[in-house]
């Protein structure tokens, strides 16, 4: 079994609570967390749901062909996960841009952490950005210390999504191992208009993608004009194999966030070999289809950064 240590800090958010990325970077010279993972399985946490958005639940091994790049890979292992620990990051855009909604936009984000944490299972971050990334609340299964934390946000300042995106993954989401025992989500509130950032969308498209974190995102958009921010979330949550929802009204968001925690329970899981083996360190694509099932929709992260050895 070929085994990649790779190296993480986690100071990033330990040392303080802003998420500062000029102080992250600082920190990958002092103490790191030293993490084995098995880079010879890749894994894939993926819905199907039929031409109406129903989810099929009824699907087997036989029903999946993968591919990587163009080639056929075989499947080693196959689940339809509901039960799997999550571990969520809920980031939430605390501009002056969100301003007239943010009281809602809170009680949606508290009505939705009530229903979807297990005690002793789930644990989620709250994480606030305006012109920096702040950790609210760390993660945790507590549903006080996670309510005490989206209470205490207030509105005012830029927009730092990617650095918020950045260091939620890095520093939070990549902790708990081996990755494929849990399902990891990001879920955004947010206009996606990004002002403030050090890190690109890009940077954060890939740290997201090598914590195998899947991106929710919920517009704040009500307008009905597609914006570049409505844009930005699209192409994140597209990338990651997640959704993005557009709430016209802040009665909606309730909804979005219901839609969120049905799929996180309706999903499959596939775990692979990939032949040939990369250890480059570069982006290989991935395609996952239902074989001989017409109108079956797949939606799943569009690829990995093989290891590099």
């Amino acid at each position: 079994m070929r085994t990649f240590v790779v190296s993480l800090s986690l100071a990033g958010f330990l040392s303080a609570p802003v998420l500062d990325a000029q102080q992250a970077a600082r920190t990958n010279t002092e103490e790191q967390t030293r993490i084995i993972l098995d880079v010879t399985r890749v894994n894939l946490l993926f819905t199907v749901t039929d031409k109406k958005g129903r989810f099929v639940t009824d699907l087997t091994k036989d029903d999946f062909l993968v591919r990587e790049g163009k080639r056929p890979q075989k499947i080693l292992e196959f689940t339809a996960e509901t039960e799997l620990p999550l571990r969520l990051a809920i980031l939430v855009d605390t501009s002056n841009s969100i301003k007239d909604r943010f009281k809602f936009i809170q009680e949606a984000a508290i009505e939705f952490i009530d229903s979807v944490v297990r005690p002793r299972q789930d644990r989620v971050a709250v994480v606030s950005f305006d012109t920096a990334a702040e950790l609210q609340a760390d993660l945790t299964d507590d549903l006080v210390r996670l309510e005490k934390g989206i209470r205490a946000l207030r509105p005012g300042g830029g927009t730092a999504l990617y650095d918020a995106i950045y260091l939620a993954c890095r520093d939070r989401l990549m902790q708990d191992q081996p990755r494929h025992k849990f399902r990891r989500a990001i879920v955004i509130l947010s206009d996606g208009e990004d002002n403030q950032s050090r890190y690109t969308r890009d940077q954060a498209l890939e740290m997201a993608q090598k914590s195998d974190a899947v991106i929710y995102s919920i517009s704040t958009n009500i307008t009905r004009i597609q914006t570049s921010g409505d844009k930005v979330l699209r192409y994140l949550s597209a990338e990651t194999g997640g959704a993005t929802f557009f709430p016209f009204k802040v009665e909606d968001l309730s909804q979005s966030f219901e839609n969120i925690a049905n799929e996180l329970r309706h999903q499959y899981n596939i775990l692979y070999r990939p032949e040939p083996m990369k250890t480059d360190g570069t982006y290989q694509t991935v395609e996952v289809d239902v074989k001989s099932r017409a109108g079956f929709v797949v939606r799943a992260r569009k690829g990995y950064y093989a290891p590099r050895m």
